[in-house]
């Protein structure tokens, strides 16, 4: 089916679902997420062939869209936050994030250990469970922020900088895990150590950057005769610290949150940042970021809820219990009010694409390949994960709303 084709019936979709929950006072990107579910589903469950459709989720160029979109959206999350505010929010959102990790992954493990059959892969498996329970999807929570118009806040700095640092905690989760996997046992310190090194160089130059980033920065666009030079300056800044970030084996999306926080309002002039700034905005919310959205939904396969719907209940129950009790917890020993705190043990409780790359990488790994005929469990245990990736994804945006509702404390 042609690419453009898909990428209309995408967005006229997305976009109809983030019309219709936005006239009932709900985030918009809530309906791209259903977008996504509902064509997901018709994808699974037509009556009819619905040809190059069935591997939408896997082609290559839709996946670099939706990757694009991931991009954009922390690009856009970064040029709209300022350095200083996040430095600040980093103080106190570090307890946060480690909880907020923690606290799932015991709860993931304690379920897994209850519920899996003995098996080879059992070990493995229980991991799986607590590494997708204690991942936090950093781009639905940055977006439902946006759309309450609540990122530039004490509440918004502090549940951004505790999913970005979620994301670093993530990488080591999914290196044990991979480790499991590929070894048939835990990785060493030494190699758990380098990975924690390599993220702590990259946040040790991107502060080194944000110190030496003063006005020269607009002085130099200045200097460029290109069109849309500031534009360009913040894309390809964002392309090389992603790059940097991967080289490292951190996540792209790390160096583009970088790259906006570096374009600030304090080292451009006002109106570059305004142009800049809409140009990002109409890129990562008019038409890369749905895509992402949208694919979250595409995922949806509903085989774990019709073979082990009590699994289910409980894995989904657990995701947001745990993400509530470890970083809303952590958020009232921090000194947060309870509402606040419950709205940022809410906004970690989605997982989105992150949780099916994890799954993915699982899957691939055969952490669901046991002896026929495998239990029930196992066997749907990927549907069940995505299942809760796509429920939590699309629950923390009302309940988000309800609990934080319209401030003015930014």
């Amino acid at each position: 089916m042609h690419l453009f084709f898909l990428l209309m019936t995408i967005l006229l979709t997305a976009k109809l679902g983030a019309e219709i929950c936005l006239r009932l006072g709900q985030p918009g990107v809530l309906g791209e997420i259903l977008a996504g579910v509902g064509i997901g589903l018709f994808i699974h469950y037509a009556p009819v062939d619905v040809g190059t459709l069935t591997a939408l989720g896997e082609d290559e160029t839709f996946v670099a869209l939706t990757e694009l979109g991931a991009f954009c959206l922390l690009l856009a999350a970064g040029v709209e936050l300022e350095a200083r505010d996040m430095l600040e929010a980093s103080r106190r959102s570090m307890l946060i994030a480690v909880a907020g990790m923690l606290i799932p992954l015991a709860l993931g493990a304690a379920v897994g250990a209850m519920v899996l059959p003995e098996s080879s892969q059992r070990g493995a498996q229980i991991l799986f469970i607590g590494t997708a329970l204690a991942i936090t999807a950093v781009p639905v929570a940055i977006k439902v922020l946006m759309d309450l118009g609540q990122l530039d806040s004490r509440v918004g700095h502090t549940i951004v900088a505790a999913a970005v640092a979620d994301d670093i905690l993530s990488l080591l989760l999914l290196a044990v895990l991979t480790g499991m996997l590929n070894n048939g046992g835990v990785p060493d310190l030494a190699t758990v150590g380098v990975i924690a090194g390599k993220a702590m160089a990259f946040v040790a130059l991107v502060a080194l950057l944000l110190r030496l980033n003063q006005a020269r920065v607009d002085a130099f666009i200045d200097l460029l005769a290109v069109e849309e030079r500031g534009f360009v300056m913040l894309l390809v800044t964002g392309f090389v610290l992603a790059v940097l970030a991967e080289a490292l084996g951190l996540h792209f999306i790390l160096g583009a949150f970088a790259a906006g926080l570096l374009f600030s309002r304090r080292v451009v002039s006002r109106a570059r940042y305004e142009r800049v700034k809409s140009k990002v905005d109409a890129l990562a919310h008019g038409f890369l970021g749905p895509i992402f959205f949208v694919s979250i939904g595409l995922h949806l396969d509903l085989s774990a809820l019709t073979a082990t719907p009590g699994f289910v209940i409980v894995l989904v129950a657990t995701a947001f219990l745990g993400k509530i009790l470890g970083a809303g917890g952590a958020a009232v020993m921090s000194g947060f009010a309870p509402r606040d705190s419950l709205s940022i043990g809410v906004s970690m409780s989605a997982r989105g694409v992150v949780e099916l790359i994890v799954a993915s990488v699982a899957a691939r790994a055969g952490l669901f390949e046991v002896p026929d005929p495998p239990p029930p469990i196992v066997a749907n245990l990927f549907s069940a994960v995505v299942i809760m990736a796509i429920v939590t994804s699309m629950a923390v945006p009302p309940v988000l709303r309800a609990s934080l509702g319209k401030r003015s404390d930014a």
